[in-house]
């Protein structure tokens, strides 16, 4: 099965992205070679790797926007029965040990939330995962309002960080940004900085948007249509 080529403009991205819209997983899945596993459980990320090689995303894992060429992140975005954003939505890991020498304008936050497209998924827990429908697409670019919060949380989470705090960080920090665990267990460690600046092991952790925040990002782009 041959590679979808990567989009050359937003135009051809966002129109790939909308005419794969009301197609399932199970559908999408066949067409790109992604088997879609019957269990929940068992495809953590699953949606996002389909529409990665459906859309034609090409940095793999590397820390780049999804779309290399065109500068654009992919965010898949699971929605419960009622049509809302069912959890919060991974942005990017965290360089413990860098976050002293990052600042707002340099950090892959910014570079990743810069230019997204949200793909809405259906998620409600009593439709099988291969039965889940694509929603319709949006590109979205923060406003001066979003970038400000954004940047709020970012710098008071990146100082706590910096100085040593980072056990004291918890998931009810940040008004639309938070971080979280990021790791396949609870014994995974990295390095970090203690308060004294001796290094500490703890868990490894990520940035992540906030639900409401998703939530009132993509009422604004489908009342901007």
């Amino acid at each position: 099965m041959l590679p979808v080529p990567e989009p050359q403009s937003d135009e051809e991205l966002l129109a790939r992205a909308r005419d794969v819209a009301g197609l399932t997983l199970g559908e999408l899945g066949a067409r790109v070679g992604v088997e879609v596993p019957s269990e929940s459980l068992r495809a953590k990320g699953v949606a996002g790797q389909i529409l990665e090689k459906a859309l034609g995303a090409t940095a793999g894992s590397r820390a780049e926007p999804d779309f290399v060429t065109l500068g654009i992140e992919l965010k898949t975005i699971p929605l419960d029965a009622t049509g809302k954003p069912k959890e919060s939505t991974f942005v990017c890991s965290i360089s413990l040990s860098a976050m002293a020498d990052t600042d707002w304008e340099r950090s892959t936050v910014l570079k990743k939330l810069a230019r997204v497209l949200f793909v809405p998924v259906e998620a409600a827990s009593k439709t099988p995962l291969r039965d889940r429908r694509v929603g319709r697409a949006y590109c979205w670019s923060p406003n001066a309002e979003e970038q400000r919060l954004m940047r709020a949380d970012w710098e008071r989470l990146a100082l706590m960080i910096a100085a040593g705090d980072v056990e004291r960080i918890t998931g009810h920090l940040g008004e639309v940004l938070q971080v979280r665990p990021k790791a396949p267990h609870g014994r995974s460690r990295r390095r970090a900085p203690d308060e004294e600046g001796a290094i500490q092991w703890t868990m490894p952790r990520g940035f992540y948007l906030r639900p409401a925040f998703t939530r009132a990002v993509l009422a604004r782009l489908r009342a901007d249509e």
